[in-house]
């Protein structure tokens, strides 16, 4: 099934020459894991926030799940979108605990059906015992696995990573996206990763699209062959 296709998409920033994005088709499979490859100001960030709602699509079209997210008279507000986001930052609300920052997207749920839900995302990113602590109580990568479960507690049908890794310590990377391949793995979840690291791709991400100029061979991941597709 396709949980995304993405038809002649283009998209520019007011007064700017260039679009960011123009003519772009792309497709993913459900339970795939892609990823997004490319150096800062390339338009990477950008497909992530036009594939959420978050900017609007010059023209083009977004279908999400076999149904128009955006096109040409079709605009679905992210909230509608059934896409999880998490950000480079992580945006963890400061002022609320584990446990109210992964309620906060839950609000459509019943009410009764919401800590349960909550637990059975500590469980999955083996934070059970943090559900009382505040961000600043604990590290990245454990906002990391805070900020992964909040995104996928609403069962979104697409997950939308943006730099997942950039604010972790160089040491704990192989661990950190291990553990993030297992946590995808077992909820079963497509995923888009916007990366400028290929060893990020390497590790977790079935084939993956480079977006501007780029060099070298597709390598091994999960010793399958990556599929490098270079867009501009």
């Amino acid at each position: 099934m396709n949980i995304l296709t993405i038809q002649n998409l283009t998209f520019s920033f007011p007064k700017a020459r260039v679009p960011v994005i123009e003519n772009f088709s792309f497709r993913v499979d459900e339970g795939e894991i892609v990823g997004i490859l490319g150096q800062s100001g390339s338009g990477k960030s950008t497909l992530l926030r036009l594939i959420s709602g978050l900017e609007i699509p010059r023209s083009g079209s977004i279908e999400i799940a076999g149904t128009e997210a955006a096109g040409e008279k079709t605009f679905v507000q992210p909230e509608d979108r059934g896409v999880g986001m998490v950000f480079q930052d992580y945006a963890l609300f400061p002022h609320m605990s584990v446990k109210d920052n992964l309620l906060f997207g839950l609000s459509r749920l019943p009410r009764k059906e919401r800590y349960p839900r909550v637990r059975e995302m500590l469980e999955l990113v083996q934070m059970t015992d943090y559900e009382k602590r505040y961000p600043h109580e604990l590290s990245g990568g454990q906002q990391q696995r805070i900020a992964l479960a909040r995104a996928l507690a609403p069962k979104p049908k697409l997950l939308l990573m943006d730099e997942p890794f950039s604010n972790l310590d160089a040491n704990l990377k192989g661990s950190i996206r291990d553990e993030l391949l297992m946590i995808l793995k077992k909820a079963n979840m497509t995923c888009i990763m916007v990366t400028h690291d290929k060893e990020d791709v390497e590790a977790i991400c079935g084939r993956s699209i480079v977006f501007g100029k780029a060099e070298g061979r597709p390598s091994e991941a999960h010793g399958k062959e990556s599929k490098l597709t270079f867009v501009r």
